[in-house]
């Protein structure tokens, strides 16, 4: 034996190889965007907080900090314990106003909208390995898929064939008839390239339910094992008339030489027990297979009843018989069907010892035609109609099979991911033409190309990696070992869990249970809903972060300190944080997040309509804050009340956290001046919204102590909602000014 690579230099150490460059510690396109956007905030928030501790400071060393006018601090005359408390409260003013700023709950946010997400997912067969990969789901730009299993049924026949220059309709009711009137040689080569040039097998079925299987002639019910391309060819041969162990015991197999996706074709050489030669056998893509012929087998020039001629001779194969074989190759294709051709030739007995030699190569020139078979493997009657809503949605569906290119256009039609029609050279290319492109020419021709046949799975990572470098999210279907790279490589890789193997799953962030499209693109809508419900989280959340950041702000710089205590702060947090994402995190997916274009890499995470609703909902805000905090208790009629000041600001704190109760309604909504739409269905969110509003009557009524507040009166009580509930009319009109949103839409 001879060893010509060992290590990372063979096959399988390259592919690993590719597999150990890691990308899953580079963020996805939302991470991207939330870790600029909490960047930002934490950056402005604690600069504010900064340029207020400064000017604080100096307001009390200059002697500028008491809203009555007077000093707080006089050289020589205020003690040193009095100055530190003074420098401590500043200090904690400026802390405050970085902890209100900073949005430390958009972590928890995404966390609980994942973890609900995934659940919800893997109803629908999809299984995420990788919480991320959930929501970049939502940010595909374009799909590439596989061909069989995924956007058809995975379950090949025989629907044609050409066997010694005589087309058989396999469909037809005659087919068995027409299969046992051909010549004995004939039939017996045919039976034995079937049954030896295959990892398939056949043996007894456990039950007569196969037994329809083989109509025309009584026979032991069977079942089939093997590939589905393998299972079609055995099941053409056993309708035939084959008996599978009879023939694979007539002949001794001497080397076998395994069909691998860059050949596309399987040898097989056997020794003829009766006979002094030894039998080559080859099957695989067609038109590779006519290639390899010089000879083809006319049945008109075969002599039925002739037992001496056991291995019929062939004709030569003249350019125009090429050509009108390569025809019949093309109109078999452009049904969709997958061409298998089959040919063979001898070897002299004599020479059968090298035959047994592992440096011997199988011969594959001057081969002689045999049969050329048409597949066909229908496409899932569901996955139209879902090409038809992802491409809806601006996701870009490209086909990427080993299939002949004319059999992958018509699949591609069929499935919608080509017009019918479609003439374009470019659409459709070969994965040869895609590797003998430029990486100028491939950025420039791949935006159009929705077809790769005769594809290697280096054609796939190929194509993943041009098309991420062109600020492509990609998302990519396998279920080979030899898709593994691909699948590591892209930004989601989806396996399949029926064919898949267990490399292919253990490189993919998705396990799609079923091996069907339509999961594919419910996996979509769900990475859609993640990052719309971020968004709205975030929406919600900033708008409390500016108002608290601008009242807080403008309080201190007025009078020294900040209406809201640190409990209060906290509360608000946690109405923020924890439970405001819980209750937005849960809106499920809608039909309007399928017919808006995917947000891609570089779209900006707030976008012009919620920073609409996010400034104007502030501005309300801090306009009925502020009147509160400096006219509070003439507003209120509060004078003379021996507790004004704590029941303004009571109020302050109760209208605020009310506020956000009802901007957390329009929140669900960033778009629709109909805030209510849906929110009958998500019960959760009513029960989170009317538990956090329990909580707060809680707070303010018997937590007096604890929260810094005050029993308000039921007008009290009143006004803090009136003043709150006008936030939806405000959401309404606030809808109504154009947006840039809607003009795209």
């Amino acid at each position: 034996m001879l060893v010509t690579a060992v290590g990372a230099s063979t096959e399988w150490g390259h592919m690993m190889k590719l597999l150990s460059n890691d990308n899953m510690l580079e963020q996805t396109p939302l991470q991207e965007r939330l870790t600029e956007a909490a960047t930002f905030i934490g950056k402005v928030g604690l600069s504010v907080a900064l340029l207020l501790l400064v000017i604080l400071i100096a307001f009390y060393f200059t002697g500028h900090s008491s809203t009555s006018g007077d000093a707080k601090f006089r050289a020589g005359h205020t003690n040193v314990t009095d100055a530190i408390d003074a420098l401590v409260h500043i200090f904690s003013i400026s802390v405050t106003i970085v902890v209100v700023a900073v949005p430390e709950g958009l972590p928890l946010a995404v966390t609980l909208t994942l973890a609900y997400s995934m659940r919800k997912m893997m109803k629908d067969n999809a299984l995420v390995r990788r919480l991320a990969a959930c929501e970049t789901m939502g940010s595909a730009t374009t799909i590439c898929s596989d061909k069989t299993g995924t956007l058809t049924v995975n379950q090949m026949t025989v629907v044609s064939s050409w066997v010694a220059g005589k087309f058989i309709v396999a469909e037809s009711d005659y087919t068995d008839e027409i299969m046992y009137t051909l010549p004995a040689s004939l039939r017996s080569l045919l039976f034995q390239g079937i049954a030896q040039n295959t990892t398939g097998s056949v043996f007894p079925a456990k039950s007569s339910c196969s037994q329809d299987e083989l109509k025309g002639h009584e026979r032991q019910a069977v079942e089939v094992a093997g590939s589905p391309t393998e299972a079609a060819l055995l099941w053409w041969g056993l309708k035939a008339g084959m008996d599978f162990e009879a023939t694979r015991l007539e002949s001794r197999i001497l080397q076998v030489q395994t069909f691998n996706s860059a050949t596309k074709r399987a040898g097989v050489a056997v020794q003829d027990i009766d006979h002094r030669l030894v039998l080559v056998h080859w099957k695989g893509a067609a038109e590779i297979i006519v290639s390899m012929c010089s000879k083809w087998i006319d049945m008109e020039h075969l002599q039925k009843d002739d037992d001496s001629q056991h291995f019929p001779g062939g004709l030569l194969m003249s350019a125009e018989k090429r050509r009108e074989i390569m025809a019949i190759i093309d109109s078999m294709a452009s049904s969709s069907l997958r061409c298998v051709a089959m040919a063979y030739t001898t070897v002299e007995r004599e020479d059968k010892e090298t035959c047994n030699r592992g440096t011997w190569t199988l011969p594959d020139s001057d081969l002689t035609l045999l049969a050329i078979v048409g597949m066909k493997d229908p496409c899932r009657p569901e996955v139209r109609a879902a090409v038809a809503d992802v491409t809806q949605a601006g996701v870009v569906v490209r086909m990427v099979t080993g299939d002949n290119l004319q059999t992958a256009k018509a699949i591609a039609m069929e499935c919608g991911i080509l017009e019918k029609g479609c003439v374009d050279e470019l659409k459709a290319i070969e994965g040869a033409t895609l590797r003998s492109w430029t990486d100028e020419e491939r950025r420039k021709n791949l935006p159009g190309v929705a077809v790769v046949a005769r594809a290697l799975p280096s054609d796939k990572l190929l194509l993943v990696e041009t098309l991420q470098s062109m600020g492509e999210v990609v998302a990519v279907t396998g279920d080979g070992t030899n898709d593994a790279p691909a699948l590591r490589k892209a930004d989601i890789g989806l396996s399949m869990g029926i064919q898949g193997t267990e490399v292919a799953k253990e490189s993919s962030d998705i396990i799609i249970l079923d091996d069907n499209f339509t999961s594919v693109v419910k996996a979509v809508r769900w990475g859609r809903s993640i990052n719309f419900n971020i968004q709205k989280f975030l929406q919600f959340q900033l708008t409390v972060n500016v108002t608290a950041l601008t009242v807080n702000f403008i309080a201190a710089m007025s009078s020294g300190d900040v209406p809201l205590t640190v409990v209060q702060l906290l509360w608000v947090n946690l109405i923020m944080d924890t439970l405001g994402a819980l209750a937005l995190a849960t809106e499920p997916p809608t039909d309007e997040l399928m017919q808006k274009p995917p947000m891609g890499r570089h779209k900006p995470l707030i976008n012009y309509a919620m920073w609409r609703n996010l400034i104007v909902q502030a501005i309300y805000q801090v306009a009925i804050l502020l009147a509160l905090q400096f006219r509070g208790i003439e507003l209120l009629h509060l004078s003379g009340e021996t507790d004004a000041t704590t029941i303004n600001r009571t109020v302050i704190f109760n209208t605020f956290v009310l506020c956000q109760l009802f901007n957390e309604v329009n929140s669900r909504q960033p778009y629709e001046q109909n805030i209510f739409r849906g929110l009958e269905k998500n019960h959760l969110f009513m029960v989170i919204v009317g538990a956090t509003l329990a909580l707060q009557v809680v707070m303010v009524e018997f937590l007096e102590k604890f929260a810094s507040t005050i029993r308000l009166d039921w007008q009290q009580w009143l006004v803090c909602i009136g003043l709150a509930a006008l936030s939806w009319p405000i959401a309404y009109l606030t809808k109504l000014i154009p947006s840039i949103h809607r003009s795209k839409s």
